[in-house]
C-alpha cells in the first residue's frame, strides 16, 4: 500500500478506529480521512454517497458501529439492528460505486451460534441459533459479512471481513451501564477503591468464559489483513466464507477476570456475585488458526493489557 494512499477510517474515534489510526500513523500513512458523526451521518444514504463521490478514498476501514454490553443490547435492540445495518449498507455500497480498491469490515465474535463448538471456527457461522441477548446486533454484523461476500462475488470487489473477539484498551467506553465487561469492571473496582467500599458486586455466576484481545493487537491484525495481497487473502478464504477470526485463542472465566481487575486496580475488598443477572453465552473462544497461518498472532498478555487500560482510564476517563 502506497503511504500516500487515501484511507477513510469510519469510526475513527471509537475503540478500534482510534487504535488503527495510531498504527497507520506509526507506519507512515499520511493521507487519512476521518469524519465525526456531526460532520457525516453514516445512517444517511445520501450523505454517505455524497461523501464518497467527493473524497474518493482508495481504501476503507469500516470500524463504525453502535456497540454495547448485555444491558445495552437487551434494552435497545431496534437501535442496534437498524443503525448497524444502515451504516454497513451505505458504506459498502458507496465503496463499490466509487471503485474503492479495498475495504475492511469489522464484525464481532457474537455472530457465532450460542452453543457453537469451542474454539469457534469461521465455518460454524449460521449453523444454529444465536444468543438471544445480542441477536439483533449479531444479525446486523452477519449482514455486513454477507454484503462484502456478495459484492465480491457479483462485482469482483476486494471487500474483506475480520471477526474480533472481545476487545478492550485505550479509548474504551467506561459508561457504568452501557459498557462491555472489562471497562465496566475497571470503573466499578476503581470507584469502590476510591470510596473505600468493602465489596464489589459483579453480574452473573462468574462461570462464563470469555476471550479478550487488547485493542492495539487488534489494530495490528486489521492492517495485516488489509495489506495482504489479494491472491493470498483469497487462498486463505472462500467466496461464501471470507471472514477471518482475530483473537488470542485463549479464554478465562469472568471470575478469573474479576480477580485480575481487582489486582490491577489494587482494590482490597471482596467480590460478590449476583447470580440473578444473566451470564450470556456460556463460552466464546475463537479458533484463530487461519490468521496464524497468515502470519499474525497476539502479543499482549491479559494482565499487561488490563494494566495499560487501567492507567489510561485513571489518566483520561
Amino acid at each position: 500500500m502506497d503511504k500516500n494512499a487515501k484511507i477513510y477510517i469510519a469510526g475513527h474515534r471509537g475503540l478500534v478506529g482510534s487504535a488503527i489510526i495510531r498504527k497507520l500513523e506509526l507506519q507512515g500513512f499520511n493521507n487519512l480521512i476521518t469524519r465525526t458523526h456531526q460532520e457525516l451521518d453514516l445512517i444517511s444514504q445520501q450523505q454517505v454517497a455524497d461523501f464518497f463521490a467527493t473524497q474518493k478514498p482508495d481504501y476503507v476501514i469500516l470500524a463504525a458501529a453502535k456497540v454495547g454490553g448485555i444491558y445495552a443490547n437487551d434494552t435497545y435492540p431496534a437501535d442496534f439492528i437498524y443503525q448497524n445495518m444502515m451504516i454497513e449498507a451505505n458504506i459498502i455500497h458507496a465503496s463499490y460505486t466509487t471503485k474503492v480498491k479495498r475495504l475492511l469490515f469489522l464484525g464481532s465474535s457474537c455472530i457465532y451460534p450460542k452453543l457453537a463448538p469451542q474454539p469457534m471456527p469461521e465455518e460454524c457461522l449460521l449453523t444454529s441459533e444465536l444468543e438471544s441477548t445480542n441477536e439483533p446486533y449479531a444479525i446486523a454484523k452477519i449482514a455486513g459479512i454477507k454484503l462484502c461476500e456478495s459484492y465480491n462475488r457479483q462485482y469482483n470487489t476486494d471487500f474483506r471481513s475480520v471477526m474480533p473477539t472481545n476487545l478492550y484498551g485505550e479509548g474504551d467506553n467506561f459508561h457504568p451501564k452501557n459498557s462491555h465487561v472489562i471497562p465496566a469492571l475497571i470503573r466499578r473496582f476503581h470507584e469502590a477503591k476510591i470510596n473505600n467500599d468493602k465489596a464489589v458486586k459483579v453480574w452473573g455466576s462468574g462461570k462464563a468464559m470469555r476471550e479478550f484481545l487488547f485493542v492495539d493487537d487488534m489494530a495490528q491484525a486489521c492492517l495485516h489483513i488489509l495489506m495482504l495481497d489479494k491472491a493470498d487473502h483469497q487462498a486463505a478464504t472462500q467466496p461464501r466464507l471470507s471472514h477471518i477470526n482475530i483473537g488470542t485463542g485463549e479464554d478465562v472465566t469472568i471470575k478469573q477476570l474479576a480477580k485480575l481487575i481487582k489486582k490491577v486496580t489494587d482494590f482490597q475488598g471482596d467480590i460478590i456475585w449476583d447470580e440473578n443477572m444473566p451470564d450470556g453465552t456460556p463460552r466464546k473462544r475463537l479458533n484463530v488458526d487461519k490468521i496464524k497461518q497468515l502470519g499474525w498472532q497476539a502479543t499482549t498478555t491479559l494482565e499487561e493489557g488490563l494494566s495499560k487500560t487501567y492507567r489510561w482510564f485513571v489518566d483520561n476517563a
